[in-house]
Order: C-alpha cells, then structure tokens, then sequence
C-alpha cells in the first residue's frame, strides 16, 4: 500500500503539453484550499448555523467519490489536441463517452462552465483578496477607509497581471507554479489553523459538541442569522462543501487530463485526495 501511495504521487518528469499527477493535484486544490475554506464555511455558519459544519464534512466525504469518478472518465476519454497535448473534461467524456448524439450536452456545458468561471473561479477570490488587504490597511491607517475603490482598482490589476502571466505560459506553467506554491500555502494555512484553534483550546470540545448537536436539532441554530433548523444547516452545509472541494463542478478533470499517466484509476485516487485534504480536514480546521 505505501508503495503504491509513492507511486501516485512521485513526481515525474512531464512531456510536452502534459503535467505530472503531483502538479494536476496542486492545480485543483490552488483554487480551493484557503478561499474557498474561509468563504465557504463562513456562509454556511451565517446562513446555517453551526450545524452546517457536519454536513460540510459530509459533503466532503460523498464529494470524493464524485471527484474520483469524473477525474477517472476524463482521462478515460481524453484525446490528443492540434498541437498533440491531452485534453479532456466533462465535455470530452460526454461527447467520447456517450456519443457524438450528446455533442450538444458538452456544448452547454462548455458555456456554463465558461461563465461560471468568472463567479467562483475569479470574483470571489479577488473579492476576498481585496477585503483583506483593505482591512489590513484600514486597521493601521484609518484614513486609507476613503481610497479603498482606489486600492482594489490597484490590487485588481496587479493581480489580473500576475495571473495573465501564469495562464498564458500554458497548463506547464500553471502546473509548474502551483506545485512550488500550493504545498507551502497549505502547510502555511494548517499551521495557522493549528495555533489559532491552541489557543482557543478552551472552546473546542464545546464547539464540536455545537456542531454534532445542532446538525440534527431542528428548529434549533446557534450562531446563524437566518438558520432555521435541519434543513437549513443540510442546504448550506453541502452547498457550501461543493463550493469548497470544486467536487462534481468539472474543474478538476480539465487539470487532470493533461497529467502524464496511462492509468485513470491512478489519477482518480489522487485528484480524490484533493476533496480530503482540502474540506475535511482543511475544512475541520476552519469551521472548529
């Protein structure tokens, strides 16, 4: 077992075109680990209650399953490009997996993706960078309060720059980037969760109980502005779970289908453990 788990996740040297399965990994969880936490489990506690909390765990571990499944048909039923580089997703395993009589599913697909892209793959993310950069500043120089449209027009093109550059190196460059970054921010991101949760310490069993009790307690929500019970904290719970992990939304397996491997399963099991490290124990950490 340990050997095979090495395997999966020895870092090859990738072709033209291609990026080894340690970068396809750190590509999906670059979108996920850190934004998609904080947000994420803050709207579900908001909208939610505590409770919510358990069924992002739930989420997660249902999420996997799901991860594995599209990451697997997306390599499954990759095809070479043009310019002779794997590409593959939702669109490609529809059209080659159920038929070219299904070429217009992967069409609407293609589009709402597309669209969607501009939501939570982008405005979010910006939108919290330029929250958090703003209060940071706010809280030293409170005057900064009455250019706070002119910083985030600032932050917005640094960062349009920044990600521009990465993006039009191609999947080499972004997979080549995020295996250097991701693994830092994570570690970076755990052990900050780590001392914050230290010390608090004296709130933690009390906050678990929260959580275990008020998942199944109908009518009952602690901390949540509008929950309104078991329903509630179930819909904001997974919703907010998916947001987290990407499970099931397609992001993934374009990422993955460029990795260097000849084995779906093999990169299935290892996109899955994105969904893992990223909500339930990432997430564990956040919501605690």
């Amino acid at each position: 077992m340990k050997n095979t788990i090495g395997k999966m996740f020895h870092k090859h040297e990738a072709k033209a075109g291609e990026v080894t399965p340690f970068q396809a990994l750190t590509t999906a969880l670059a979108a996920t680990v850190g934004t998609g936490n904080i947000a994420g489990i803050t709207t579900a506690v908001t909208l939610g209650g505590a409770g919510s909390i358990f069924w992002v765990w739930v989420s997660a571990l249902l999420g996997m399953a799901t991860k594995y499944s599209e990451v697997l048909l997306s390599v499954k039923y990759r095809e070479r490009n043009a310019y002779g580089d794997w590409v593959g997703g939702p669109m490609y395993y529809i059209k080659n997996g159920l038929g070219k009589n299904w070429k217009w599913l992967a069409v609407v697909f293609c589009i709402f993706g597309g669209l969607a892209s501009f939501g939570i793959g982008n405005a979010v993310q910006v939108g919290n960078i330029t929250d958090s950069v703003n209060t940071a500043i706010q809280a030293f120089i409170p005057s900064a309060a009455d250019s706070a449209g002119t910083i985030n027009l600032v932050l917005g093109v640094i960062l349009m720059i920044i990600v521009g550059v990465v993006l039009l190196g191609g999947i080499k460059r972004i997979g080549s980037v995020t295996e250097k970054l991701v693994p830092f921010m994570a570690i970076f991101y755990v052990l900050g969760c780590i001392i914050i949760l230290g010390i608090n310490s004296d709130t933690l069993l009390p906050a678990i109980g929260a959580i275990l009790r008020l998942a199944f307690t109908p009518g009952a929500v602690a901390g949540g502005l509008v929950g309104q019970g078991l329903l509630i904290a179930l819909r904001f719970g997974v919703a907010r779970g998916l947001f987290s992990n990407e499970s099931g939304m397609g992001s993934a397996p374009l990422v993955a289908s460029a990795a260097q491997t000849r084995n779906p399963v093999r990169q299935a099991l290892v996109s899955a453990t994105g969904t893992f490290w990223d909500t339930v124990v990432v997430c564990l950490m956040t919501g605690l």
